[in-house]
């Protein structure tokens, strides 16, 4: 995906306020090594990006007064109830050096899985992000997540997952984040052993009574 964005010289909180009056945005490109640079962006065209997961989780290009810079999404406000960008942060990409994102999750196969199909459990999606670890070249746009072999009786940690090639989890410690639980609920669990209870109680109730005698014609 591709930014336009320029360079500003006017700062401080009154040039800011005149950008949002003009439908920009302001914003800072830092990193890589390299001394942050105040950029401004057309406000909607950054709105409507804003709305799209590839924006938030791919290494955009970005073009600043003509020059190309390849950066990542690291951090915006918006307003607090109008639909309005009040502040951005990009961060440039160092195409050797490891970069850390928080990746969306893509979860499939759970209509097919035995927890949904035998158990008619309920799966929960506890997370739908991970924080990652790779360089620019690998970075993922998303992680699929095969839920079709799952059963009631498991719990999907973030350890369980397929990464894709020269990507690693980021963790603290030693945790492992639950991502997905399953929970199958009291009636599905009690429909089996009343049925059977059911086809027993007349082994239990003894001999079935005679059926009542036709009535006599008069």
């Amino acid at each position: 995906m591709k930014v336009i964005a320029n360079k500003r010289t006017a700062q401080g909180t009154g040039a800011s306020r005149r950008l949002r009056r003009q439908d920009k945005v302001p914003g800072i490109l830092y990193g890589a090594g390299k001394e942050p640079v105040p950029i401004e962006l057309a406000h909607n065209p950054l709105f409507h990006a804003l709305r799209r997961e590839k924006f938030h989780s791919s290494i955009l290009e970005m073009e600043v007064d003509g020059q190309s810079e390849r950066v990542l999404l690291r951090d915006f406000q918006m307003h607090a109830y109008k639909p309005s960008v009040l502040h951005i942060d990009f961060q440039r990409v160092a195409e050797d050096q490891p970069i850390h994102m928080r990746v969306p999750l893509h979860f499939v196969g759970t209509e097919n899985s035995p927890a949904v199909k035998l158990s008619a459990a309920i799966v929960g999606h506890v997370a739908s992000e991970v924080d990652i670890a790779c360089l620019p070249r690998h970075l993922p746009e998303f992680i699929e997540v095969d839920l079709s072999g799952l059963t009631a009786q498991q719990t999907i940690h973030a350890s369980d997952i397929t990464l894709p090639e020269g990507v690693s989890l980021v963790r603290r410690g030693k945790e492992d984040p639950v991502l997905v639980t399953v929970t199958v609920p009291a009636g599905a669990q009690e429909e089996a052993p009343a049925a059977d209870a059911a086809a027993a109680a007349p082994a239990k109730g003894g001999a079935k009574a005679p059926a009542a005698a036709p009535a006599k014609k008069k």
